[in-house]
């Protein structure tokens, strides 16, 4: 009988070869299935005297054809690949809407009109039409930060959501892998083979590594374990649903759901890829961009703010509303200075600066507005959280740093001349001139005669100029002390030893609070989506400050402003305001072909990985139709051998 044991089981083990091959063909393109192999080997041998006589065939079991080192390296190209492809991408939308790839379009060419339109002031600084195109490009210049502001503040919110959306993707296939293992454990348990459920548990572990880069675990009976970012988000048959937010530095992060312990440094897949493009690649770059737009704020209202435009000095001044009362609270716009305020009697003609000592870590702004009360002919207030600075009837303001027209301080006595001043100090820093008489003899000089001279020192005693007034010098004439101070003497007698003196002014405010509350400035905001052109100045053209003299026709500051195009600032890396975009937009052009030329070279090698695995694991119809045949013989044949064993027992029983 143990022929027909032996014809049984070659039956039997044909019978399961075909099973093996049909599920191969069906599934030769089902998406992660893996080709599959049937195992024999001999069954018991029995002894017969001398003779050693085989049992027939035992089916061992199905292999499943995986390469655990190559299935490994494609999910890690896999993860690799699904985060670069989304920085790519993402990157050029950003490209694409900076709009540089036509040369002077953009905010860049906007930069450009709008210096160029300040350079135009400086030759019409009194004509409103000049006036108007300033404002003009200055708003489309503002309207282009703010449209590029705008976009990237919509695309990290976008990037947020769409992190969401990828969490509850992942959570989803976590779950399933961990549903999967379960049902992979229960069969294995009872010693059956879940190939088939490997492959599909498998499959969703590849697809969870194109979201985000993963570590797997072997288990018994074929679990596996999987982990983010050294999170487990699969253990064994549970899975751990993970969630986004934003850690208190306003970076996102992933947290196991309802930990609130947000990890910002993932790696791999698509949602690391949102997550380093909200974190650093579009966040660095709208840090840029705001960098840039509050440099071009701070940089033209330092100057606007001590200027005065066709208009005039100001009867009534209203400032922007401010977060916080107190000085302290302002940040590093804001240090310890002096405001100077040059007040003018309408009625008489008088001129006098008053100075407003600011100390940022004691004062508030209505302690400053108090302090301007002080001053004869304004009023200050604090409304709405607006700083408004009004003149009395008879009374103008302003914050020229032009110098007074009489002496500051004397010790002229007698008969001394009147001493005019004028002109537009072009030193770096404030400071105060002491003009001392020498007269040859020691005694009293008239001007215009003999050897009667002023030596001009500096605050810090330093010899600046030494001015003939004797023989040679005609009363009324000017003199020159080479910063752009002038000086003239009508006659008069002057006495050896006596002095008067001359404050000069290259800024009025150096404590920076006037820019801070929206005195007087050009501009408003503090970032590319709030920059916008003061709506005083749009409504007003002459209050566009071109003058810093006191006869408020010249274009000093308008020319101050310009200058600043070809300015290298501190906080734009000590680069000018132009160098600095295009530096922004190369970068972004670099990164891109850093990021297009990676994402090339991990295509090409998962596509080698990808052949690598077919050829391993892969489905070949031909081969599969070979088997068929050889099994479909080896059918034939152990039937063929049954019937010729029966047909012999049947004769030897008839024999019988």
């Amino acid at each position: 009988m143990d022929s027909f044991s032996i014809g049984i089981s070659g039956l039997q083990a044909a019978q399961k070869a075909f099973d093996i091959i049909g599920n191969n063909i069906a599934n030769a393109a089902t998406e992660g299935y893996h080709q599959q192999r049937i195992e024999f080997r001999p069954a018991y041998s029995s002894q017969v005297g001398e003779v050693l006589l085989g049992g027939g065939v035992d089916v061992v079991g199905v292999t499943r054809l995986i390469d655990d080192l190559l299935e490994k390296e494609v999910l890690r190209q896999e993860s690799l690949l699904g985060q670069i492809s989304q920085e790519f991408a993402t990157l050029r939308t950003v490209e694409n809407s900076f709009g540089e790839l036509v040369e002077g379009s953009g905010l860049s060419g906007a930069i450009d009109k709008f210096f160029n339109a300040l350079q135009d002031l400086t030759a019409h600084p009194t004509e409103v039409i000049w006036q108007n195109q300033l404002i003009t490009e200055a708003e489309t210049m503002a309207g282009q930060f703010r449209t590029l502001g705008e976009f990237l503040t919509s695309l990290e919110e976008q990037l947020e959501l769409e992190s969401q959306n990828m969490i509850t993707q992942l959570n989803i296939l976590t779950n399933k892998i961990a549903n999967l293992n379960n049902n992979i454990e229960q069969q294995e348990i009872g010693g059956g083979q879940a190939n088939n459920l490997r492959d599909q548990r498998d499959q969703c572990i590849t697809e969870l590594s194109k979201l985000v880069g993963i570590e797997t675990k072997t288990r018994e009976f074929g679990v596996v374990d999987v982990y983010v970012a050294g999170t487990p988000v699969v253990i064994n048959t549970s899975a751990i649903d993970l969630e986004v937010g934003l850690k208190e530095v306003g970076k996102l992060g992933v947290s196991v759901a309802g930990a609130s312990n947000y990890n910002i440094n993932t790696e791999g897949g698509q949602l690391s890829g949102l997550i380093s493009l909200r974190n650093e690649l579009v966040s660095d770059i709208h840090n840029d961009l705001d960098t840039l737009a509050s440099a071009m704020i701070k940089q033209i209202n330092q100057y606007h703010i001590q200027g005065v435009g066709s208009a005039g000095s100001f009867s009534d001044l209203t400032g922007w509303p401010v977060t916080s009362e107190n000085l302290a609270d302002f940040g590093s716009e804001l240090t310890d200075g002096s405001i100077y305020i040059r007040v003018t009697n309408t009625s008489t003609g008088a001129i006098s600066r008053n100075e407003i000592t600011v100390d940022k870590s004691a004062d508030t702004l209505s302690d400053i507005a108090a302090l301007i009360s002080g001053i004869t002919g304004l009023n200050a207030s604090v409304v709405s959280s607006k700083l408004n600075i009004q003149a009395d009837a008879n009374y103008k303001f302003d914050f020229l740093p032009a110098v007074l027209p009489l002496p500051t301080a004397s010790t002229l006595s007698g008969s001394p001349p009147t001493i005019s001043v004028s002109g537009i100090y072009t030193g770096a820093n404030n400071d105060t001139f002491q003009f001392t008489v020498v007269e040859g003899g020691g005694g009293t000089g008239s001007v215009g005669n003999g050897t009667l001279q002023l030596e001009v020192r500096n605050g810090a005693a330093q010899l600046v100029s030494i001015l003939n007034v004797g023989a040679g010098y005609a009363a009324g004439d000017k003199l020159d002390l080479g910063n752009g101070i002038k000086i003239s003497l009508s006659t008069g007698d002057l006495n050896d030893g006596e002095t008067f003196d001359v404050d000069a002014f290259s800024s009025s405010d150096t404590s920076g609070l006037l820019a801070a509350v929206g005195i007087n400035t050009f501009l408003s905001g503090s970032s590319a989506s709030t920059i916008a052109v003061c709506s005083d100045i749009s409504a007003t053209p002459g209050r566009v400050a071109s003058a810093l003299g006191a006869d408020m026709t010249d274009n000093t500051n308008a020319l101050r402003m310009h200058n600043l195009k070809d300015q290298a600032v501190t906080s734009l890396n000590s680069m000018t305001p132009g160098e600095f975009y295009r530096q922004l937009v190369t970068d972004v052009g670099q990164q891109l072909f850093v990021k297009e030329t990676r994402k090339d070279n991990i295509e090409s090698m998962v596509q080698n990985l990808s052949n690598q695995q077919g050829e391993l694991n892969g489905v070949n119809i031909n081969d599969e139709a070979a088997k068929i045949l050889a099994f479909q013989q080896m059918f034939q044949a152990m039937g063929k051998f049954m019937s010729i064993i029966q047909s012999s027992l049947l004769t030897m029983m008839e024999i019988l």
